[in-house]
This record gives structure tokens, C-alpha cells and sequence, in this order.
């Protein structure tokens, strides 16, 4: 069962460009090693991403 606070959290620092805090590099999908929450922030973004 995935945190949906975490999945948000996480979805919109990737849709917003914003630093992952573990390497304090732009976050991106890809740094989600788990996959179950990966799906879920999938879906997060593209439920409310504009136009997609």
C-alpha cells in the first residue's frame, strides 16, 4: 500500500522540476526504485497534468 501524501509530495517536485533530497539533483521518475509508488506518481502526474 503506497502513501498517497508521499506520492504527492513526490509527483510534484518531478512536475515542478524540483531537487530530489537525497542527491540534491532535478528529480525525475527514474529515482523512484519502487514500483508501486513509481505507478502511483505515474498516475498522480498524468491525472492532473493539462492536456495529457
Amino acid at each position: 500500500m503506497v502513501n498517497q501524501i508521499v506520492v504527492r509530495i513526490a509527483a510534484e517536485r518531478i512536475m515542478s522540476g524540483g531537487l530530489n533530497p537525497k542527491t540534491e539533483k532535478t528529480y525525475v521518475i527514474d529515482d523512484v526504485t519502487n514500483e508501486d509508488y513509481k505507478q502511483a506518481i505515474e498516475d498522480y502526474i498524468l491525472a492532473n497534468t493539462e492536456g495529457v
